[in-house]
């Protein structure tokens, strides 16, 4: 069983059935992750263009 860094609910992924590179999402927070590594399992959150584009703005802000 895989459990989500975000929410730890239970991600309905088998461990040894997705490859580096795949795009996993939490049922339970819609929260997406890349798997970075197979053997330990090891996954990533993947910003999304909203949350990139919040933090550059608050990235603009910071400057003045």
């Amino acid at each position: 069983m895989v459990i989500c860094p975000e929410c730890e609910g239970d991600l309905d992924i088998e461990e040894d059935e997705v490859d580096e590179g795949e795009i996993v999402s939490c049922p339970e927070c819609g929260t997406d992750f890349e798997v970075v590594g197979v053997e330990p399992l090891e996954l990533t959150r993947v910003e999304g263009e909203e949350e990139e584009e919040e933090e550059e703005e608050e990235e603009e802000e910071g400057e003045y």
